[in-house]
């Protein structure tokens, strides 16, 4: 069924239709409020040598996988004996907090108390996102002190933070960016009626979204992402969408009936909408490819998303519109019909558009020198894995998180963690013996800084440990010792490697000898955090070509099914690549360089794919539109330039408040407290600006008027 069909049918039943959405906006719209309470971590997790280990530790050593970490400080009057008796009492203060199973004091382990600082590990039975409750109660047993005090961070705990940020964030975009939509589309349209319809459906399209998704969240694991993403895609496309659509509908609504005009309006704005929307699914779908869960979860948040703003615009906004077409039409009825001529001389439109095309060589070279100068920052790109540091200074769980790093963390070097596994239940004097000689092929690595195994603890060989193993040791001693190394079949040892964990060095040795681990004598599988950074990274880097590749190729297919031309489809990707890459080149500029009032911080390694995602789809919507208004006019005239005057003037307007509109709502997101929203909002809206304004207005008519016809042409057989 074609969309201007369906539209019909919507238009013809209104009342049915408006009773099918309201009955979806009241199921949905009441679990909305609960979709946080299903969303986890980042999900910036592969399943990989790194899960297997943090598994192995935590079943057969005891080694908690995400413990909360307390940070103790004090002030220099502080002596040591009242620091010691102020760690002692805040953490006695914490026995019998429901779901905290084991507390780790520095009083009592070795290395955990430096200088003025000390910390202390409390391991939960509870995951990370079920922590809340937990952490609420740490919260507010902690002592407070003059000259002493007590924060506490870890995984769990930040992302508790993020969590709480995101859904202030959200409310943020909803306070500041839904009113100046109503007032970009109050002044593209001139009437309150014409524009207070995208935003309800907007508003119909997130709410709903949010509530299907709580029901999603409770079947599979969704990225807390999801909470920015939806609000930002979902209000983007959805209001964009009707734009067009309504725009349009104004515009046939002077020339004919309203019944025809819904109908002329779909089999033309309806047709690039459904085509800008398939450019959008393909390119989320793409995303798909890179096998984590924070990308699994965003592609089906934002499609879904889609999915229920394409299905509002061809049926809740059609049945709108039987109802309200009259007070449409009184406020659109002051305009001539010649204000909506496509070719009327003096439309501010037409004279840019013609000025644009008369030159058009310089104005590529100008185009090409504003590109160039965003595009110079790119080469400065650093990607990093989000940590503590993408939340704002005031928070007490980044600035513990980095009292620790700087007090017990060495900076230039990787602990990394190796699990060696036996054959049989417990390891044999023959699989300790290729232990020992793994372990001495380490030591005389020069990468590794040094490696710690019951060998070096106990200053023994393999013959000398067989001795004392079969000793009848002390039973305090034999635990400790064994426990920590060696647990049935499994060998644990610590390696210290040369350079941090985020460095090409570090992760060049652990993908060597995770290969080696192939063909060596005694399995073994590597862990710790440069493991885990080393995982995210391949993840991506591995499949994005892939990612790539579809989402070019996929997107080129639907443009030659809309236009039937070999360049245009091409030229709009790489329309498409350029902005992305200038709006890339300003995130450098802006983040990793600390302009703009922000704190310098890499670019999250997940913001380019989202970014790369999200924009390539969201500016095919007017890209679409414009080049459909082009093609239509070109099948009427068969006059390219002619076409082309018409295609701008007549769109331009409606191109212009739909890139205003997705600005300002991806564009409150910059003044969000968490890094990684704030380089998505800004991504966003840089790349949304640049398209919108170097792109659609000077590169594109300039290159359709240097190619002429050959816009148009491809081969018979083709066609």
């Amino acid at each position: 069924m074609g969309v201007h069909r369906l539209a019909r049918i919507s238009y013809r039943y209104p009342k049915v239709i408006l009773l099918f959405w309201t009955l979806v906006l009241l199921f949905f719209g009441f679990y909305a409020n609960k979709l946080p309470t299903v969303l986890q971590d980042h999900g910036l997790l592969p399943n990989g040598a790194f899960t297997q280990v943090q598994h192995l530790l935590s079943a057969d050593f005891h080694i908690p996988e995400d413990p909360i970490v307390l940070v103790f400080e004090k002030k220099e009057l502080v002596s040591l004996e009242q620091f010691q008796h102020f760690i002692e009492l805040s953490l006695f203060q914490l026995h019998g907090i429901d779901g905290l199973t084991k507390i780790v004091s520095p009083l009592q382990t070795q290395g955990m108390l430096k200088g003025n600082y000390a910390y202390a590990l409390l391991v939960s039975t509870y995951k990370p996102h079920e922590m809340k409750p937990v952490l609420d109660n740490i919260q507010r047993r902690l002592l407070n002190h003059n000259d002493m005090s007590v924060k506490m961070t870890g995984k769990s705990v930040v992302q508790a933070d993020v969590n709480r940020a995101s859904e202030r964030d959200l409310r943020q975009v909803e306070l500041i960016g839904i009113p100046i939509a109503f007032m970009i589309l109050w002044f593209a349209f001139r009437g309150i009626v014409s524009a207070i319809i995208p935003i309800v459906i907007g508003m119909i399209a997130v709410a709903s979204t949010m509530g299907m998704m709580y029901w999603i969240g409770t079947k599979i694991e969704l990225s807390n992402f999801v909470l920015n993403v939806i609000p930002m895609v979902g209000l983007a496309l959805s209001i964009d969408f009707s734009l067009i659509l309504v725009s349009r509908f104004r515009e046939e609504l002077k020339r004919q009936a309203a019944e025809h005009a819904l109908v002329a309006a779909m089999k033309t704005a309806g047709k690039a909408v459904l085509f800008s929307a398939s450019s959008v699914f393909l390119g989320l779908m793409g995303t798909l490819l890179i096998p984590l869960p924070i990308f699994t979860s965003v592609a089906v948040g934002a499609m879904t998303v889609l999915a229920v703003s394409v299905s509002l615009a061809f049926t809740l906004l059609p049945a709108i519109l039987s109802f309200l077409w009259p007070a449409i039409q009184s406020e659109h009825k002051t305009l001539p019909l010649s204000a909506l001529s496509a070719n009327r001389k003096t439309s501010i439109w037409y004279r840019m558009s013609l000025f644009v095309m008369n030159k058009p060589v310089r104005m590529l070279l100008l185009a090409s020198l504003l590109l160039i100068g965003c595009f110079l920052p790119l080469s400065r790109l650093k990607l990093a894995i989000p940590d503590a540091s993408s939340l704002p200074p005031i928070y007490k769980s980044r600035q513990a998180a980095e009292a620790f790093q700087t007090q017990f963390v060495n900076p230039s070097t990787s602990p990394i963690v190796i699990v060696l596994q036996g054959k049989s239940l417990a390891l044999n004097n023959s699989e300790r013996m290729k232990a020992y000689a793994f372990i001495q092929r380490l030591e005389h690595d020069p990468g590794v800084v040094r490696v710690d195994s019951i060998y070096s603890t106990l200053g023994m060989q393999p013959g000398q440990l067989e001795a004392w193993l079969q000793q009848s040791m002390p039973e305090g001693k034999y635990e400790s010792v064994l426990q920590r190394f060696i647990n049935k079949n499994h060998m644990l040892l610590y390696v210290t490697l040369r350079g941090s964990p985020s460095s090409d060095q570090t992760m060049d040795w652990l993908r060597h000898w995770e290969q080696a681990a192939t063909s060596a004598d005694l399995p073994y599988v590597l862990g710790g955090e440069a493991k885990y950074q080393q995982e995210v990274f391949d993840a991506i880097f591995q499949h994005i070509g892939y990612v790539l590749l579809f989402i070019l190729l996929s997107n080129y297919w639907v443009l030659f099914f809309a236009f039937r031309s070999l360049l245009i489809p091409l030229k709009t990707l790489v329309m498409n690549l350029l902005s992305l890459g200038a709006s890339f080149g300003i995130l450098v500029w802006i983040f990793e360089e600390g302009n703009m009032g922000m704190e310098p911080s890499r670019i999250a390694i997940m913001i380019p794919v989202f970014i790369f995602g999200l924009t390539f789809g969201i500016s095919m919507d007017y890209g679409v539109f414009l080049v459909s208004r082009i093609y239509e006019a070109y099948q009427r005239t068969q006059d390219n330039d002619q076409a082309v005057l018409i295609g701008l003037a007549s769109t331009s307007r409606t191109i212009v408040s739909a890139a205003a509109i997705m600005i300002v709502v991806t564009g409150p997101f910059a003044f969000a407290e968490v890094v990684g929203v704030q380089q998505l909002g800004i991504g966003i809206a840089a790349a949304i600006f640049i398209d919108a304004t170097i792109i659609r207005m000077i590169v594109v008519p300039s290159l359709m008027k240097l190619l002429g016809r050959w816009n148009w042409w491809s081969p018979r057989w083709l066609k």
